[in-house]
């Protein structure tokens, strides 16, 4: 589920901002194109809730690195503000899911943008055939 969150993030990432800025979803040793995203997943977390539902918690961190050295705060503020509106709401695996906690931090000239992608999981039992019970009543009077 958490790749597919990835995905869809990038898919969100893509339709916003366009091919003038790379999405990267692993690490780059060499080669790094500025200006671009990294998408991280954050200490995910399962919580039993009721029954057989699960309450699943999905921080992820964002990272944008900008282009323009010289305006590297109004090109992480001007980012920011567009990746509260297009992680809102993002599609997946056909579902609509709301990012929640959003906030964003600028650490050394990077853009830290936090958001959660929260929902229910449901855990299937598997049906084993049952077998045939009988049982003889009786009753006094």
């Amino acid at each position: 589920m958490i790749n597919s969150i990835i995905e869809s993030i990038s898919i969100s990432l893509d339709a916003e901002f366009g091919n003038k800025y790379t999405i990267y979803r692993e690490e780059v040793e060499k080669g790094l194109k500025e200006p671009c995203f990294f998408i991280l997943s954050l200490n995910p977390e399962s919580k039993l809730f009721v029954g057989k539902r699960y309450f699943r918690e999905n921080p992820f961190c964002i990272q944008f690195l900008p282009s323009n050295k010289d305006k590297k705060r109004e090109e992480n503020n001007a980012v920011a503000e567009r990746l509260y509106s297009c992680l809102e709401l993002i599609t997946v695996e056909g579902d609509l899911t709301r990012g929640t906690k959003m906030k964003h931090e600028i650490v050394d000239g990077v853009l830290n943008f936090f958001v959660n992608y929260d929902f229910f999981v449901y855990k299937a039992v598997a049906t084993d055939a049952m077998e045939e019970i009988s049982c003889d009543v009786k009753v006094k009077g």
